[in-house]
């Protein structure tokens, strides 16, 4: 009965607005300048696509929508994590309607998220609210929860299309009836994060690392076409939680990554992605050698770095979690067909890219770690990816089989369907 009267309450309050969609508004294209009034002019974006057919310049099959349209939505669904994630986004002028809404079928799990953005001279605003539930596993048989609600806004300042400043203050409201949650329970964080970024605003991952966390979508690959200048990205944020704001917790987080592309052979590409993670100040409040170590600091589990999932190793079969991390990812994307039209089971199949994937990365307490290289769990998998059409409907087709070589590794297939628009 719990479960089921808050899954009706997030998803009637996700709906009851113009909009759902991911954390940042819709980018304009690399061939499209931001006016001074925010709005966005395109100078010849099917020339621009068509160089892209013509050159190869990536592997990446899937681009942003420019939201021009009232109403744009977008589901996705995730395997075999049974969740699904809808979107919808309206831009009317210089503001932009924005939200989202995930389920997870297995657990429960739902999250809603709303926004809105208004794009100013030489400045974008955005305010967010958001009411977040998880569930233990289904099989488990619980009414244990563990719900987040809270607020942001978020100060953005493009200098130009490569290169943006944020500025983000956040509350957060932690509420949760599990016992190993009780340090947590019944608290509040806020924090302000300042972050930078150069390269693409498609990247969903640095975005989440300057911008909206909680939001973020996860991907299996790096999808982006054009990821910076010299075909590179870098992007940095400190992020900084004062107990004497009214908040339970205090620490100072680092977080930065760099992602670059090598092109290939025959349309080929190698792109290569290192993220550092690091608590650069981080309270002891608790000594009790019988606690789980996450306990110990005064940091919330949600901001935690994660070494498992389909962002980082894909791999790895356990939850790991620590203060200190160091992750470096290597795709392979080899073109089998580009720019075609095969038709197979009542699709016309477009675009296909075999990828072969090896990764590494550790994580702990403590920052030794990152140097410790016997600490570093190794990972290798195979994957593809591929854009298709049904009927009026484009879809982008990932998947992957990875395997840790780690005693926390398993043989992990991952699969994720993503409409577009």
């Amino acid at each position: 009965m719990l479960r089921q009267s808050l899954s009706v309450g997030l998803i009637g309050f996700a709906l009851a607005t113009p909009s759902l969609t991911q954390t940042t508004a819709p980018p304009p294209a690399d061939n499209q300048t931001i006016s001074s009034s925010g709005a966005t002019s395109s100078e010849d974006q099917s020339s621009a696509d068509q160089k892209d057919s013509e050159t190869g310049s990536g592997p990446a099959i899937e681009t942003e929508s420019d939201g021009s349209s009232p109403l744009l939505p977008t589901l996705d669904f995730y395997f075999p994590e049974g969740q699904m994630d809808l979107r919808v986004h309206s831009l009317i002028k210089n503001a932009y309607y924005a939200g989202q809404v995930r389920y997870d079928f297995v657990n429960g799990d739902i999250s809603s998220f709303l926004r809105y953005r208004y794009y100013g001279y030489g400045t974008v605003y955005q305010i967010g609210v958001f009411d977040e539930i998880e569930f233990e596993n289904l099989q488990k048989l619980s009414n244990d929860f563990t719900r987040t609600r809270g607020g942001l806004f978020i100060f953005e300042w493009p200098h130009n299309y490569h290169n943006r400043t944020y500025l983000l203050t956040e509350l957060d409201r932690y509420t949760s009836n599990k016992q190993d949650l009780r340090f947590s329970t019944n608290r509040t964080n806020i924090f302000f994060r300042l972050g930078h970024q150069l390269g693409t605003p498609n990247d969903r991952r640095s975005n989440a690392i300057v911008g909206e966390t909680r939001a973020f979508t996860e991907q299996l690959f790096t999808p982006h076409q054009r990821i910076g200048p010299h075909e590179t990205g870098v992007t940095g944020a400190l992020t900084w939680a004062a107990d004497n704001l009214g908040g339970d917790f205090r620490y100072l987080k680092g977080e930065g990554e760099v992602v670059k592309r090598f092109e290939g052979p025959g349309r080929a590409a190698l792109i290569g992605r290192l993220h550092v993670g690091t608590f650069f100040y981080k309270r002891t409040v608790r000594s009790d050698p019988l606690l789980n170590p996450l306990d110990l600091y005064s940091i919330p589990r949600a901001e935690y770095f994660r070494l498992d999932g389909r962002d980082n190793l894909k791999g790895v079969a356990e939850e790991l979690r620590g203060t200190d991390q160091v992750l470096t990812t290597w795709e392979y994307f080899i073109p089998w067909f580009l720019d075609e039209e095969r038709r197979a089971l009542g699709a016309r199949w477009q675009n296909w890219y075999w990828i072969a994937y090896a990764g590494a990365g550790s994580i702990g307490l403590d920052r030794s770690v990152m140097t410790d290289f016997k600490s570093y769990i190794p990972d290798l998998g195979i994957g593809f990816e591929s854009s298709i059409h049904v009927r009026n409907y484009t879809f982008f087709l990932a998947g992957v089989v990875a395997r840790a070589l780690d005693p926390v590794g398993g043989l992990k297939a991952r699969l994720s369907v993503r409409s577009y628009h």
